[in-house]
């Protein structure tokens, strides 16, 4: 059986592009990495934009084992 988390990174403001930053999957990693320590694995992420595309974020979900 597993144990889920799920959370939201915020990326830098896009004003209207839908590019990522090099700092946008800089902070990406960080996190991947942070979680991997803790002994996390990762599930599944995405993106997610807001309506009018000026800022979004990464919906990242991780699983351990219980």
């Amino acid at each position: 059986m597993y144990e889920y988390k799920t959370e939201i990174l915020m990326v830098s403001a896009k004003w209207f592009s839908d590019k990522a930053k090099p700092e946008d999957t800089d902070m990406l990693d960080k996190l991947l990495n942070e979680r991997a320590a803790e002994g996390w694995e990762l599930v599944t992420y995405d993106y997610m934009s807001t309506s009018v595309q000026l800022k979004g974020g990464f919906v990242v979900t991780f699983r351990k084992a219980k």
